[in-house]
């Protein structure tokens, strides 16, 4: 059995022009002394060269052994942005291309082309890095369509997730080539946002074993879906971990879909761990019934707590929920040691 690494912390949230959010030194130190152990690390330019990271390996020792100088270590890098425009439906063009270098902005084949290069790269980086995973989203063609009025044409879905595995077996093959899992986001606004959508997708890249998924909790709660037996279907696949928490409070006014409203009125929200509704006990305990090997990484996003408090307290609330497993069974004292022999007499059997 493993004992779940942690904790770590995602620094996506937290970056900023104030001191000590303004460079990954300063993350590093600030996240150090809150007692995290590791860091998710998103590919942002302002934190993370992933260009000079895929290529040089001296660059990418530096970035270890700065971190290491803060006593922590990367849980996985993140390309979620990237990611999600490896597939982008037209209607979302414009404001997707924010997400983009300037360069390729108002043209969505070069800006695709950006976005695989970037999980190309991303995969060699992780390599260099000595990581076993990293974390993404999928992007979406079919998400407009995903309430079926007017009815969806026939095949639209089909060939939807068909084109989405297009795009992501290459991407897929060179994370095999790096040793490196890539794990999914499933998240509303995405395609792969639930289990029936991500075993649509693995079956589009016939069951690729570097597709697998990161672990959130809250995207499930804000989609009535069962958490917990989530994690009993598919936690061969599940090699990431976001601890974020939220709740669900329908009304006679709205329900999941949260009338447009902004966050602090929806009847789903995210809050900071421990303010929300998750049972965080019951999922540290499947993690470890089932050898999760990654990391427990709090992603920061609350509709009414600061986010420094979310991150000080988010710290503390991992580590007490991190279980240290057993080494040996409880009624082990009591064993018999009986031999073959003896087992074979016990139940009437000739030796």
């Amino acid at each position: 059995m493993k004992t779940i690494k942690g904790p770590a912390i995602f620094l996506a949230q937290f970056m900023g022009d104030d001191v000590p959010f303004d460079s990954l030194e300063n993350l590093a130190g600030w996240a150090s002394g809150l007692g995290y152990k590791a860091i998710q690390l998103p590919c942002d330019p302002r934190l993370f060269d992933l260009e000079q990271a895929a290529d040089s390996q001296a660059y990418c020792d530096g970035i270890v052994a700065l971190l290491a100088s803060h006593g922590l270590q990367i849980s996985e890098l993140s390309t979620h942005l990237q990611g999600q425009l490896v597939a982008v439906h037209p209607a979302y063009d414009a404001l997707f291309d924010g997400f983009a270098p300037a360069h390729v902005r108002g043209n969505p084949v070069a800006r695709q082309a950006w976005a695989v290069d970037q999980l190309l790269r991303a995969a060699r980086a992780s390599k260099r890095l000595g990581l076993a995973a990293h974390v993404s989203f999928s992007g979406a063609l079919a998400w407009p369509y995903l309430y079926p009025w007017p009815q969806r044409p026939a095949g639209l879905v089909e060939e939807a997730f068909a084109e989405l595995g297009r795009r992501w077996l290459p991407i897929l093959n060179a994370f095999e080539d790096a040793g490196v899992d890539i794990c999914y986001e499933l998240h509303p606004g995405e395609d792969l946002h639930d289990g029936v959508t991500f075993e649509r997708f693995l079956d589009a890249v016939g069951g690729h074993k570097r597709a697998n998924i990161l672990y959130d909790p809250s995207h499930f709660v804000l989609q009535q879906l069962d958490y917990l037996a989530f994690i009993d279907i598919y936690h061969e696949r599940i090699k990431a971990f976001h601890v974020k928490d939220a709740e669900f409070r329908p009304n006679g006014r709205q329900g999941v879909y949260g009338g447009y409203l902004g966050w602090q009125e929806r009847a789903g929200r995210f809050r900071s761990l421990g303010d929300g509704q998750i049972d965080f006990k019951a999922i540290f305990s499947k993690m470890a019934q089932y050898d999760y090997p990654g990391w427990a990484v709090l992603e920061w996003e609350c509709a009414l707590k600061h986010p420094e408090d979310g991150a000080r307290e988010g710290a503390d609330f991992i580590r007490s929920h991190i279980i240290r497993v057993a080494g040996r069974a409880f009624d082990d004292f009591a064993g018999s040691g009986a031999d073959l022999q003896q087992v074979r007499s016990l139940m009437g059997l000739e030796n």
